[in-house]
């Protein structure tokens, strides 16, 4: 098949394709929220003065094939530094698909079009999930690369909406109860939200107050906290007015104490944030606002619950408790075969080889057998 290669400098350029990008969207079945126009150019505009955006489209006739939009830096590791090249949308992007339609052939050709025209050490696509499609391009650059690393990043749970799985075991009834008893007590209440792009900005207002008290606003890791909260805003506004967002708030005296913020999206609503006051911390709030998306779901015809990305060990994610099932992301590493990618795929190879002798583990993502090592 024959493509046609070709370079924007911006997901709001003139010459971008936003209607034929959304046809490819439509076309990949795994693609996410995350993928969504919005949510990308949230992210282009959040990035910083020594960022750069490059996005490759590849066509075929007037169809879109291929969008992949990198992010050019220079980072530091074992006392080098070097150029990678990332995904757009790093690190707050809690899963994505591949945008990519290309047969081997012209899988071959965008990543030489990539390395002629981004010459880089490594090329790192993080949070993709593990679909067919995906798998299949990702395999063909392996083989390409001087070497790579596939790196489990996390197993996300999942809940299936059914009326069998509906009624939870009895150890999350018997918590359920006792939460939603102090909650009575103290009279408060559950409210379920779905913001348009005129009540978007006092909801995001009203929740990222609540972060700002939490754990997560004192050690300044969440996701209304700068320099990610501009994005968030941004993404979240115009997700609003396209109808993807869902809230639930738990409410005391006609005022936010906890919530949970998610994206619907195909009849999947991935969980991607919550928070809570520190003094409402023994009313269990967020497991009853999980039932409660459980619930909705149920009532609206909703298919899954996700925890869109959790910690990579060690996870407490709620969902634990209810789910049906996990999906992988994935870490892909591909280095070049410039000097200094085969002497950094080298050096990832040697760190890996220590971190195992001295854990006595295996580690926890392991290369392809035979694919361009």
């Amino acid at each position: 098949m024959d493509y046609r290669f070709q370079w924007c400098a911006s997901l709001s350029a003139p010459e971008f394709p936003a209607q034929a990008y959304a046809q490819l969207c439509e076309r990949l079945p795994h693609h996410t929220p995350f993928n969504h126009l919005a949510w990308l150019l949230a992210a282009e505009h959040s990035l910083l003065p020594e960022q750069r955006l490059h996005v490759l489209l590849a066509w075929n006739g007037d169809q879109l094939h291929l969008c992949l939009p990198l992010v050019t830096f220079r980072e530091s590791r074992f006392g080098l530094s070097w150029t990678t090249l990332r995904h757009l949308g790093y690190p707050m992007t809690d899963r994505l698909a591949l945008l990519c339609l290309l047969d081997e052939p012209g899988l071959s050709q965008a990543l030489e079009a990539i390395r002629e025209r981004l010459p880089h050490t490594v090329l790192q696509l993080a949070e993709f999930t593990n679909d067919t499609n995906t798998q299949r391009c990702m395999r063909h650059w392996a083989h390409m690369s001087s070497s790579h690393h596939c790196h489990l990043s996390c197993r996300a749970p999942y809940h299936f909406i059914s009326a069998q799985n509906q009624e939870p075991h009895r150890n999350v009834r018997y918590k359920l109860r006792k939460a939603r008893k102090r909650s009575e007590e103290i009279g408060a209440v559950i409210r379920r939200v779905t913001p348009d792009a005129a009540s978007i900005g006092g909801l995001l207002e009203s929740l990222a107050a609540v972060e700002e008290r939490s754990w997560k606003g004192q050690e300044e890791v969440g996701i209304f906290c700068e320099p990610r909260g501009r994005w968030m805003r941004e993404a979240f506004t115009a997700l609003a007015a396209s109808g993807l967002v869902r809230v639930v708030m738990l409410e005391h005296e006609g005022r936010c104490i906890s919530y949970r913020l998610g994206l619907l999206h195909h009849g999947r609503l991935y969980d991607y944030n919550l928070a809570f006051l520190p003094e409402y911390a023994d009313l269990s709030g967020g497991r009853l606002l999980l039932d409660e998306w459980i619930q909705w779901g149920f009532e609206e015809g909703w298919r899954w619950i996700d925890a869109s990305r959790i910690s990579r060990s060690g996870s407490t994610h709620q969902l634990h408790e209810r789910m049906n099932g996990q999906v992988e992301h994935l870490r892909w590493s591909f280095y070049s075969w410039r000097p200094s990618g085969i002497l950094m795929g080298l050096a990832h190879r040697v760190w890996e080889w220590r971190k195992q002798r001295r854990s006595g583990e295996a580690v926890s993502g392991e290369p392809l057998p035979g694919a361009g090592q």
